[in-house]
């Protein structure tokens, strides 16, 4: 047998397995975790690896291990082997009439409140059988999913393009601003940020887009924002509505769209400029075919995503 083929018969092994969870992690310490296997076996196996191609496959840092530039070419042959078994897998699903399958999807908080749950409760209701996992990420970690193969759709709000994603879907997904419906802004069309300044605030942190976007546009008109609460979740800023008659939040519509049909919340748009620039992106991998399961799924959402309101 020719040594480059002796070769990719071993990358097949144990060892490819051990390499793709640490470029996953960044740490062989997190690999073990996850993997459930000694840490000594899995750098004794990476180890092997590299003695295997004769290169290095890590840059070896104090806080971690980050793929070089024949870590990464190797990752890329490890996922789509990965990629090409889970379609395998899926196909041979496929002759069952979708009676069995699995959907790995990768999002923020906002879509996994309710939107989400209720999609997935509504397919397996047509699809008994059909498993999930909900993963939920902030969006620059939703998307490194998707690269890592972790998951098979990616849900997220964007203000720009990502190498090797595919956009399956995009609608723009302005600022709102969302309070309850006997709030006294209600009885205007829409509002501005200058109206806003006169009731308790509840806003996302400054690390979200919906916060940048609204940041911005009141740097603009040089509004002084206080806001009486701060969170990294959706929840607690939608929590603090239903205890505050004249508390006000800001996020995208689809965030609380079932609490606005069921009449819990009111969503008003806001007429300030520069909060309309972000996107709901649907997301998968550049070159990866997805399972019948996942396929469906996707074209699923993508008509949940657009219909009328």
């Amino acid at each position: 047998m020719a040594t480059s083929q002796l070769i990719a018969r071993q990358l097949q092994d144990t060892a490819l397995r051990y390499f793709l969870e640490v470029v996953r992690c960044g740490s062989i310490s997190e690999a073990s975790a996850r993997l459930n296997v000694a840490s000594s076996a899995i750098s004794r196996h990476i180890a092997q690896l590299e003695a295997l191609l004769g290169v290095s496959l890590f840059d070896r840092h104090a806080r971690g291990m980050v793929p070089n530039a024949a870590g990464e070419l190797l990752a890329v042959h490890a996922l789509r082997s990965a990629h090409d078994a889970e379609r395998i897998v899926g196909e041979v699903q496929a002759l069952q009439g979708m009676q069995r399958g699995r959907v790995r999807i990768a999002t923020t908080e906002g879509f996994s409140l309710e939107f989400l749950p209720r999609l997935i409760s509504e397919f397996v209701t047509q699809h008994p059988g059909i498993q999930f996992h909900l993963g939920v990420h902030p969006p620059a970690e939703s998307t490194r999913r998707i690269l890592l193969g972790d998951a098979d759709i990616g849900l997220v709000m964007s203000r720009g393009a990502e190498k090797d994603i595919k956009v399956e879907h995009i609608q723009p997904s302005p600022v709102r601003a969302v309070m309850r419906p006997t709030h006294p802004l209600v009885r205007f069309k829409q509002i501005s940020l200058r109206q806003l300044t006169a009731y308790p605030l509840a806003l996302p942190e400054q690390d979200t887009t919906v916060r940048q976007l609204f940041d911005i546009a009141c740097h603009r008109q040089r509004l002084q924002i206080e806001p009486v609460l701060t969170s990294r979740y959706i929840a607690g800023l939608l929590g603090f509505l239903r205890h505050s008659k004249l508390g006000i939040t800001i996020c995208g519509e689809i965030s609380v769209r079932e609490q606005i049909e069921r009449g819990e919340l009111v969503s008003m748009p806001l007429k300030d400029r520069g909060l309309d620039l972000r996107n709901i992106e649907v997301q998968t991998l550049v070159g990866r075919t997805l399972s019948r399961t996942s396929q469906t799924f996707l074209d699923y959402l993508k008509v949940q995503l657009t219909r009328p309101r």
